[in-house]
């Protein structure tokens, strides 16, 4: 049996993002951050809309979009007259809400925002796939470098606080890698779907993990087990790659949860 270049191409890309998104969609779920991943999604368009209109490189301008929004989302965080559900409404409806007026003065009929909305395979070059794998790398063993002290103020933050756990540098270290994983994966799942490719996964692994680290590994393995699932729906009937990979991710949630809830009955 042949397999095909871009199916290679979509394994490959597909397991970069899926080795660092396991672990970060684990913390993701401890600290009940779906949002956060939301708004630096969002803001994903807008760095698409303007890496368009500038003319640049459209990975450069959805990382530094979003790395801005990460910053902006950690000061502003800061202050206690807002809360986090308001900072990160604020941000991400507007974020949305500029990147779509910005588009809608772009006239090109190549442009396709469906593209950086749901992902797509055929974009993905050898360049891509290089960056992709370099980002995650990196992003892994940072992640691996401040494990301890992310876990210690996922549990209780004022008490990781007197333990010496630099708080503020953690946690921005931790968007920094989101907003990171988010501009490398877009062409494989899209901006609308990124987040659910962190959560569903974690959240699977969850039901079978006794520590942090099991949670992490095994939301890495589930995750691998959807993106082939993906792919080979992607194939069979010709469906959008991004969301056939969150579907297969969904179904494995919830055959896992009902397995999980039956033994428990």
């Amino acid at each position: 049996m042949i397999i095909d270049d871009f199916i290679i191409n979509a394994f490959l890309a597909g397991l970069a993002v899926v080795v660092i998104s396991g672990p970060l969609g684990s913390f993701m779920v401890w600290r009940r951050m779906a949002y956060f991943g939301d708004t630096l999604s969002h803001s994903a368009l807008l760095g698409v809309s303007l890496g368009f209109v500038a003319s640049i490189n459209f990975d450069l301008s959805i990382l530094l979009i979003c790395l801005a929004v990460a910053t902006l989302i950690y000061l502003l965080q800061k202050d206690n007259h807002l809360g986090s559900d308001t900072v990160l409404g604020i941000l991400a409806h507007s974020a949305l809400a500029l990147g779509i007026i910005v588009l809608s003065f772009v006239n090109n009929n190549s442009f396709k925002i469906e593209n950086y909305l749901f992902g797509d395979i055929l974009a993905v070059s050898t360049a891509d796939l290089w960056s992709m794998w370099l980002v995650s790398l990196i992003a892994l063993v940072v992640l691996i470098k401040i494990w301890k002290p992310l876990l210690s103020l996922s549990v209780h933050k004022e008490l990781a606080q007197v333990e010496g756990v630099n708080v503020g540098l953690n946690s921005f270290l931790y968007l920094v890698m989101i907003a990171s994983l988010i501009a490398v994966a877009m062409k494989i799942v899209g901006a609308l779907l990124i987040t659910a490719l962190m959560i569903i996964p974690a959240a699977t692994a969850r039901q079978f993990a006794k520590t942090p680290e099991q949670m992490a590994v095994i939301a890495v393995l589930f995750g691998i087990v959807a993106l082939l699932m993906g792919i080979v729906a992607s194939y069979s009937w010709d469906s959008p790659l991004g969301p056939s990979i969150v579907i297969s991710a969904a179904s494995l949630f919830v055959i896992t949860s009902f397995i999980h809830s039956v033994k428990r009955v």
